[in-house]
This record gives structure tokens, sequence and C-alpha cells, in this order.
């Protein structure tokens, strides 16, 4: 088995109702078990329920790119892994590794962008101290974490036949 990369912060088995019509898992359903992992991210950085009640503080996604690389079937168990990419006063840059939890392969991996949130505003707002405190103490516990293959990448078909920019930035990007 292979080592996992990051901090294990979820892990669960593939539902048969999660299945489709190709005999493996959906795509919708890999992204709710990557956010099943961010919600055992945001408990690992004190940002649970208890958080968003006693500060008014919470954190939106803002972008999320999926990468799938392998299939998962009807009963094999996964296990999500977080690595803290990049922080700022207001942002998390963060990315997930999810892993046949028995066979150590990498099924799918997840980028995400959070923002941190003052609910009463409905505001991007800056983290508290403390939780400034946990995101570096967290980046601590997987110092060896390589930079993902995957991270920072962008769709793009090399030789397109269809349309596009004259710009050298996606249409995305302008």
């Amino acid at each position: 088995m292979s080592a996992f990369h990051g901090v294990r912060v979820h892990a669960e088995t593939i539902r048969p109702e999660w299945i489709d019509y190709n005999g493996h898992m959906n795509v919708a359903w890999y992204v709710l078990i990557f956010d099943h992992g961010v919600d055992g991210l945001w408990d690992e950085l004190g940002l649970d329920a208890a958080y968003r009640e006693e500060s008014g503080g919470t954190t939106f996604a803002v972008e999320c790119h999926v990468s799938y690389l392998r299939e998962l079937r009807e009963g094999d168990p996964v296990a999500v892994t977080a690595q803290l990419l990049a922080w700022d006063a207001k942002r998390i840059h963060q990315f997930q590794r999810m892993y046949h939890a028995e066979e150590g392969w990498l099924a799918a991996t997840c980028e995400w962008m959070n923002l941190h949130v003052d609910t009463a505003a409905r505001r991007v707002s800056p983290w508290p101290d403390a939780v400034l405190g946990r995101l570096e103490a967290f980046a601590g516990r997987h110092p060896d974490a390589p930079w993902p293959e995957q991270a920072g990448h962008r769709m793009r078909v090399p030789q397109p036949l269809g349309p596009q920019t004259t710009s050298e930035q996606s249409p995305t990007e302008q």
C-alpha cells in the first residue's frame, strides 16, 4: 500500500445508490465525499458548529477542481486526506486526495479555495488569530507532503477545433 499524503480527515464506504449506469461511482458523489472531507478539515481547524455559533464566522467554497483518476465501485472503502497549500488573512487554498483505503491507490483529487465569511454581514472577513494559529499547526502535520501534481491545472484542449479566444487567457480568465 502506498503512503497517503496529507492528514486523514474523512473515511467512508461507497454506497450502492452512488453507482451510475457505467458501473462505477457517479461524479456527483466524489464531490460529496470531498465535501465531507472539508467538514473533517474544518473540525480539525476548530471551524465546527460551535465556532460558527459563537463567532458568526463560516466558510464559503468559491472554487473547486476535481480530477478523477481511477474508478471507485460499490463497497470500496475510501479515505480523504487534506493538505494546506496556502492561506492568507481571509482565504485557504487546500488540496484533498481520495484514496482506496485498503489498497492505497489514489482515486481522485480535489483542489479548493475557501473564504472566511461573517454570516451577519454576508461578507468576506479576516480569520481570527486563533484560527490562523491552527492553520499553521495543521500545516506542520504534513511537512513532507509533495506539491500535488493536479494542483493549479487548468482545462484546455491543446489543438482546439471549436471556438477559442485570440488572447492567451481562457474565457474564464478574462
